[in-house]
């Protein structure tokens, strides 16, 4: 069995890759639940519907996110009636928000709620969020951040959710700490630990550290059950050549003190991680890492190029003998 821990776009592309050489059965998703919301009374977990909108080949090639061919017409009456309309909702995704909160209200919980998502979408593998209970991460601002027509002016010091900085103010401002509100109170969700126990290889997905994985990490249990397993965790890196193929994930690590580059993915990740994939930009970076004490293997990891998601699917299971 392979247990995934995912954060959003770059880990749902990974499930895909690692989905064209491997039996769904056998694949588990612990899915990061910090970036969830409550808006427009609606439960809304990210992180949870771009992985199966991705797995079910119904995501919005374009943007990653949501799903494709969409409507926005509940959007524009929101915007018609001067409603909160910086987080689009689709027409056909309010469905999937809707059925969520309406289960969520009967006393369903997260877990229960996702799979049935996942088994409505016809997809085979298990997908699990880190924790059912509440978890938000939220930033600091390291600056002010002037007002404009969608928001209103922040000074230096405030705190914000990751969806105002990420979608509101489109990760603009830089920020000065990273909170998980609610973790120390959080329980990981049912079968967590199992399938981080039971697991024949641990992947974690090539996510944004600080924001993507950080906060599953946070989750009391989860981290010290990865660090019992070390010997079997695999990681991808996200940073390739000192940049992130897709948002802040380089900038993040650089304001809050960490080194944006594949050392200091290594460095977030020694613990609990065994070997760290890197792409081939960096592989004058391969000795540096293994002086960490990681196993160090390199190989093409921008899954946009023809070929390269199940070759990179391969080699990670190549370590693991699967």
């Amino acid at each position: 069995m392979i247990t995934v821990i995912a954060g959003g776009v770059g880990a749902a592309r990974m499930l895909r890759a690692l989905l064209q050489v491997i039996d769904s059965s056998e694949v588990t998703a612990i899915v990061n639940v910090g970036d969830d919301l409550e808006l427009h009374g609606l439960r809304i977990s990210p992180d949870l519907d771009t992985v199966t909108y991705t797995l079910a080949d119904a995501i919005n090639p374009e943007t990653g996110w949501g799903l494709v061919n969409e409507s926005w017409q509940a959007r524009s009456m929101l915007e018609q009636y001067g409603g909160v309309s910086w987080f689009g909702l689709g027409d056909r995704d309010l469905g999937t928000h809707l059925y969520r909160t309406h289960r969520i209200s009967e006393g369903a919980d997260l877990t229960t709620v996702t799979a049935e998502i996942v088994s409505a979408w016809g997809l085979g593998l298990n997908v699990l969020p880190a924790t059912c209970d509440r978890l938000r991460t939220m930033v600091t601002l390291a600056s002010d951040d002037p007002s404009n027509d969608h928001f209103k002016s922040l000074t230096a010091g405030s705190e914000i959710s990751f969806q105002e900085y990420f979608v509101q103010r489109h990760h603009s401002v830089p920020v000065s700490a990273v909170r998980f509100d609610g973790a120390e109170s959080c329980q990981p969700g049912p079968g967590v630990i199992d399938a981080i126990n039971d697991a024949d290889l641990i992947v974690i997905a090539p996510s944004n550290p600080i924001v993507s994985i950080a906060p599953v990490l946070a989750v009391p249990g989860i981290r010290d059950a990865l660090i019992n397993r070390r010997n079997v965790v695999t990681a991808v890196s996200p940073i390739i050549a000192g940049a992130a193929l897709k948002g802040p994930a380089d900038r993040m690590m650089s304001e809050l003190g960490h080194d944006a580059s594949v050392l200091g993915v290594a460095a977030l990740y020694k613990d609990f991680v065994s070997t760290l994939i890197i792409d081939s930009k960096d592989s004058r970076q391969k000795k540096a890492i293994q002086d960490l004490g990681l196993r160090c293997v390199v190989t093409e990891t921008v899954m946009s190029k023809p070929g390269v998601s199940e070759s990179l699917a391969l080699t990670v299971l190549a370590g693991a003998n699967l």
